[in-house]
């Protein structure tokens, strides 16, 4: 293999000299189409040959149909902006599972360079144009910047530039009019040139899973109902004028006659020749409400699909309470969160994937490549957590602080940064010393008690002459025995790690010496129950 050529993350190689240039570029025919705006004059006839078209391969013209469906219809556009918007969340770029100190400085290097990239949050908003359409490709444009590999853009294509290859899988390629060697019709895509992701809203071929394929007749019955209903409020909601002439009226007369029926409805004034008469005719009866029952069927149908639910959009006082409206908003964010754990997938595979190649940062392949996190984790509400985390971990629930500052919404703070600590009691003064040898926690937890003013039992009275007497003999192997701890992963790391401190003391030592310092302890508390019952006695 040249020196040039890497692979892809399909395993096909690439030469490194083409991708300077864009695919498309060479496809000026796509650059001067125009679309043919299938909406207009759109018939439930006209509609089924659009689809039936796109079955048989050809996809030009129902993907123009979406994109007039999303353009025309304001409560479609409205309901996928939520759902496309609500994937513009928070990113980072994580090392694999168990990564080493390499992988980890790769995966860093590899989230600055994506962060260098223009109008990323675009990119990501382009991507999910796939939602409604069924997929959506990006085309990417490289360029050197300091020996480095990064995109100088990434320009989403149309749906209309791409036909399907029916084969043993599904390929998407480029409308090129020409054939490879294998007969294929159209150009396959180049590695590393593209992002494509594809999102299916059912199972299926993907010419058929497109989530606006759900909503076409939706969006033409309501087309009808709106059409029909402007026509009930031009033609029944003015009066009909009627102009009465002689029986000896010339034709310019009558013309005149009527330019003032028309003049007067739409300008409320008009002039009529002498002679002649306008008479108005109450406009007949009607019920617009089958429309607006019908437009608003519609309209329910299409949340259904987008956004699974109604009362996340919309309120009429009756059924859209607070409550069902957020049981609606939960099953919103699961919809959300199936979206990014797929455009995870897709932005590792063909953006960060292909970046860290370029650049020599994905040595082992894209197994062992940094991936592309997407996350939406909601921050918690802090007052409920404060209440909570410090009776968890007082029941000794292991909580790890980066966890905690992530639902808290709290960055951790960097090396030397400033941050709040808390103020000093009053009874911090008087505090308890700590015991030597005593672990940092413990000597916390004793220093946040009142001091006693005096020993008042045996036990008590012990601790401090105990502290003294064993802390040049112990100290030094209490402190031992805290950093092993520390660096314990299991139980039997703390045995063996024992066992190295002291080699020359065996198990049956170690048990005989905790039996003797329970012995005492239990002594010294039986003499302080005897001394506390001689009191009452008394």
């Amino acid at each position: 293999m040249a020196k040039s050529m890497i692979l892809g993350a399909n395993g096909q190689p690439i030469d490194v000299a083409e991708i300077h240039t864009p695919q498309t570029s060479q496809l000026g025919h796509l650059q001067r189409e125009l679309q043919s705006h299938p909406t207009r004059g759109l018939t439930p006839s006209k509609l089924a040959a659009i689809l039936d078209a796109a079955e048989q391969g050809d996809l030009t013209a129902q993907f123009d149909l979406f994109e007039d469906m999303e353009e025309k219809d304001g409560h479609i556009a409205s309901e996928m902006g939520k759902r496309r918007r609500a994937c513009l969340v928070d990113w980072e770029i994580l090392p694999p599972d168990n990564a080493s100190a390499l992988e980890n400085r790769n995966a860093q290097q590899l989230g600055e360079l994506v962060q260098s990239i223009p109008d990323l949050e675009d990119v990501i908003f382009d991507a999910t144009d796939a939602i409604g359409k069924g997929f959506a490709c990006l085309e990417i444009e490289w360029h050197r910047e300091e020996k480095l590999w990064v995109p100088k853009s990434i320009t989403h294509r149309p749906q209309s530039w791409f036909q399907l290859h029916r084969g043993y899988r599904q390929e998407l390629r480029l409308r090129s009019n020409t054939a490879d060697a294998q007969g294929i019709q159209g150009t396959a895509l180049n590695p590393f040139g593209w992002i494509t992701h594809v999102h299916k809203a059912k199972s299926g071929y993907l010419e058929r899973t497109a989530l606006f394929r759900q909503l076409v007749w939706t969006y033409l019955f309501k087309n009808y109902s709106v059409g029909d209903l402007a026509e009930f409020l031009e033609i029944y909601g003015i009066p009909v004028r009627l102009g009465k002439y002689p029986p000896n009226a010339s034709e310019k007369e009558k013309a005149t006659l009527l330019r003032a029926l028309v003049g007067i409805g739409h300008n409320a004034a008009g002039i009529i020749p002498d002679g002649m008469l306008i008479d108005f005719k109450e406009a007949a009866t009607g019920d617009p409400k089958a429309f607006e029952l019908m437009i608003s069927w519609c309209e329910r149908n299409q949340s259904k699909v987008i956004l699974g639910g109604t009362l996340t959009s919309g309120a009429d006082g009756k059924s859209s309470t607070n409550a069902l409206g957020n049981v609606h908003n939960e099953v919103r964010k699961d919809l959300r969160d199936g979206d990014l754990r797929q455009l995870n997938t897709t932005l590792t595979r063909d953006l960060v994937y292909a970046m860290a190649t370029l650049n020599g940062l994905a040595p082992d392949g894209i197994k062992r490549c940094p991936r592309m996190q997407l996350t939406a984790d909601e921050t918690e509400d802090m007052e409920s957590m404060s209440n909570s985390l410090p009776k968890l971990v007082a029941i000794g629930v292991q909580v790890p602080k980066t966890w905690a500052n992530r639902r808290l919404g709290i960055p951790l703070p960097q090396a030397g940064e400033e941050v709040l600590a808390p103020a000093p009691t009053a009874t911090a003064a008087n505090a308890v010393p700590a015991v030597p040898g005593t672990p940092p926690a413990a000597a916390a937890a004793l220093t946040a008690q009142p001091a006693p003013v005096q020993p008042r039992t045996v036990a008590g009275a012990m601790l401090p002459q105990l502290a003294r007497q064993a802390d040049p003999a112990a100290g030094g192997w209490v402190t031992q025995l805290r950093e092993l701890v520390t660096r314990a992963n299991s139980l039997q790391d703390i045995r063996d790690g024992l066992e190295q401190l002291l080699p020359n003391m065996t198990l049956d030592q170690y048990a005989s010496a905790l039996a003797d310092a329970l012995a005492t302890a239990e002594l010294a508390g039986r003499h302080d129950v005897l001394q506390e019952a001689a009191s009452y006695g008394h």
